[in-house]
């Protein structure tokens, strides 16, 4: 048996269910009686989504379905980081949703520095957009992976693989 166990935490998703959603939101839109003249436009770039319509209460809407439908596709709506909605002319509204793809360097010192002072018998490692952690006992592994999905404070969708 090992003496260390080890596990790696990180951000992913499949890119073709968040496709996949985005084609179901867009239908959806399309032939709901509510956002049927609102022109709904919905966007999809390898770095973002975009939705535009005539109002912000349009833009909710829209939102609402499409973390619907990504939640059924077994998507977490975390990956979607929302910015300001902005007017962009004519009388319609865009909002951009930029993808989080990677723990970025803050985001990795944060969920570290949390570990250790909740285990301090862990030992977090940051290998650039993945956060290794390691530890004597299994069980502190499994402890570390239920405090991290139960902070609510933690804005990025967590996945815990390589687990050893």
């Amino acid at each position: 048996m090992a003496k260390e166990h080890s596990m790696d935490v990180s951000v992913q998703f499949d890119f073709q269910e968040l496709k996949n959603a985005v084609e179901m939101t867009k239908k959806e839109a399309f032939n709901r009686f509510d956002l049927k003249d609102a022109g709904v436009e919905i966007e999809l770039s390898e770095d973002y989504v975009k939705l535009t319509t005539q109002s912000e209460m349009h833009i909710e809407s829209v939102y609402g379905i499409l973390t619907k439908k990504m939640i059924s596709r077994g998507l977490s709506p975390k990956i979607l980081d929302r910015q300001a909605v902005q007017e962009i002319g004519g009388m319609r509204v865009r909002q951009e949703m930029k993808l989080i793809k990677a723990l970025d360097q803050e985001t990795s010192k944060d969920l570290a520095k949390k570990i250790r002072e909740l285990f301090p018998k862990a030992k977090p490692l940051i290998q650039g957009d993945i956060l290794r952690v390691t530890s004597a006992s299994i069980d502190d592994l499994q402890a570390i992976m239920q405090a991290l999905k139960a902070d609510e404070k933690i804005l990025v969708p967590l996945e815990f693989g390589n687990y050893r």
